[in-house]
């Protein structure tokens, strides 16, 4: 069974990015939906993987320049 949930040390070592990055992302409101339970920070699977899907790009020439899913 696949983890439909994933901590913010799981989604670095995925991503190969430090944690502090992503703790920065939410603290400026930028990367992957979190769902705060308590304390604890947690990436539904679902929302990575649309995250990715938006960051994919065909060229490095300028922001914004989404790859069309299915182009």
């Amino acid at each position: 069974m696949k983890a439909a949930h994933m901590n913010q040390m799981e989604l670095a070592v995925r991503w190969r990015i430090s944690p502090r990055t992503l703790e920065r992302w939410r603290w400026i409101g930028d990367g992957p939906r979190f769902v705060k339970l308590g304390g604890r920070v947690v990436y539904r699977l679902c929302d990575i993987e649309e995250y990715e899907q938006a960051m994919i790009r065909s060229s490095t020439s300028g922001p914004g320049h989404a790859q069309q899913a299915g182009a």
